[in-house]
């Protein structure tokens, strides 16, 4: 007897049609034709059954706070640094909490279920921190949280940052964070770099640096990060999100840079919709796009993993939880349009980005954990074009989240039609690369 079997599942690498069958909170079956008897059945009906997605860039202290206590009127990075440092001493735990958990049951009913959220610790109180491992507690049965300290207003240019770093991982967050490039010099950044990694070093934490993101050619902390990463011992552990200087360096020195970054296996975390929002501000035409060198970076085998970063805060006015959409714009934003690149971007928000935190347990395999999520698409592809409607969202082997298929129903002056978007995929054999 088993808990649940999904039939007629599509698999993201392309097998079709197969059952997965779950016992015990895990995969304990993949075939054709599973005939055991189980406490509920979902037919999948041919339609994408995926691990979940998973989000390795994120900022739950600010998400949902837009408007407060005004506008990002420029729409540019700093002045959304500059919103939110208005803004910290305003918060409260209690809003904080209660607008994170309101985002997490967002992200559940998008089939989101793992996180790594930056938390501020340039606020001295630490509300921020207090409030996000509140969180981290109470939705631990539903999303796998993980929490970065962020010395969001420099870790030497803030008062105090580095002392609240050391308090924060003492309370329990899980990596060490940085932004080298908001100290005030490149060499004060440099030293951050090598500070912050000494520590997750001697602590045995991860290591998540907001890194160079800036149109400045010039910001090549990536490179110490490189560097220290492999004195340290760190490889593996360590990752560089944005980097979206990266976007205007000078080739000759990007065919150093990435050979660098793939010795100290690196984790690249592009951040598409908020890169290509925030960045090239101060370009007149050509604009940049604003996003770092995502093909080359795969082609030379370092993992890249896309994250959301912020919805509807000081930095990003939209945003829905929705790691689908934050694929199809890497697919825009980067030309990945051949449909190998596209099966990658779908890699980018689930296989690759659970590597990138770490996960274990997370896989389409015998042993795996069940966490599931059925998708109204075909396949990997056809999910990312449709922005695909979540059927069911499953952890542990319990459905926690359901929908209904999007459909339309047309009157055309007589004639009636049901459209559905996800028929509209090629067929089985059909749209290579």
């Amino acid at each position: 007897m088993f808990d649940l079997i999904l039939t007629s599942a599509n698999l993201p690498d392309g097998r079709r049609g197969v059952d997965i069958a779950v016992k015990d909170g895990r995969i304990a079956a993949i075939e054709p034709g599973i005939t055991a008897e189980a406490r509920e059945r979902i037919d999948a009906a041919n339609r994408l059954v995926s691990t979940p997605f998973v989000d390795p860039h994120f900022h739950m202290d600010a998400t949902l706070s837009l408007g407060l206590p005004r506008m990002n009127r420029s729409g540019t990075l700093l002045e959304g640094i500059a919103l939110w440092g208005e803004l910290k001493p305003m918060l409260t735990r209690e809003a904080l909490v209660e607008r994170a958990l309101r985002y997490c049951d967002l992200a559940i009913a998008q089939g989101l279920l793992a996180i790594r959220s930056h938390v501020d610790v340039s606020e001295p109180r630490l509300v921020t921190v207090e409030a996000l491992l509140e969180v981290r507690e109470k939705i631990a049965p539903f999303i796998d949280l993980q929490l970065v300290a962020f010395p969001q207003d420099g870790y030497f240019r803030a008062p105090g940052a580095a002392a609240a770093l050391e308090r924060a991982l003492d309370m329990g967050v899980d990596i060490v964070g940085g932004i080298p490039h908001f100290e005030r010099t490149m060499e004060e950044g440099a030293a951050s770099v090598k500070a912050l990694c000494r520590i997750a070093a001697e602590r045995g934490l991860r290591v998540d640096m907001h890194c160079d993101e800036t149109d400045d050619p010039m910001s090549r902390h990536v490179e110490t990060l490189a560097a220290e990463t492999v004195r340290h011992g760190l490889q593996g552990r360590v990752a560089g999100s944005h980097l979206t200087s990266m976007h205007s360096m000078d080739n000759y020195y990007v065919s150093k840079l990435i050979p660098l970054m793939a010795e100290a296996e690196l984790h690249v975390i592009p951040n598409p919709l908020i890169n290509i929002t925030l960045q090239g501000r101060h370009d007149t035409y050509p604009r940049r796009r604003g996003m770092t060198r995502v093909p080359e970076l795969m082609a030379a085998g370092i993992n890249v993993a896309y994250g959301h970063d912020c919805v509807m805060d000081p930095w990003y006015s939209l945003g829905s939880g929705d790691m689908l959409e934050v694929a199809h714009m890497a697919i825009h934003a980067a030309q990945m349009t051949s449909r190998q690149a596209m099966r990658a971007s779908f890699d980018a928000i689930t296989v690759n980005s659970a590597r990138a935190m770490g996960l274990e347990g997370y896989g389409l395999a015998v042993g795996s954990n069940a966490d599931l999520v059925l998708l109204q698409a075909e396949d990997p592809i056809e999910a990312i074009r449709l922005k695909a409607t979540r059927l069911a969202v499953i952890r542990r082997g319990r459905v926690i989240a359901r929908a209904e298929p999007r459909l339309s129903r047309l009157d055309l002056d007589g004639r009636t039609a049901t459209v559905d978007p996800a028929a509209y995929a090629p067929h089985a054999g059909e749209g290579g690369d």
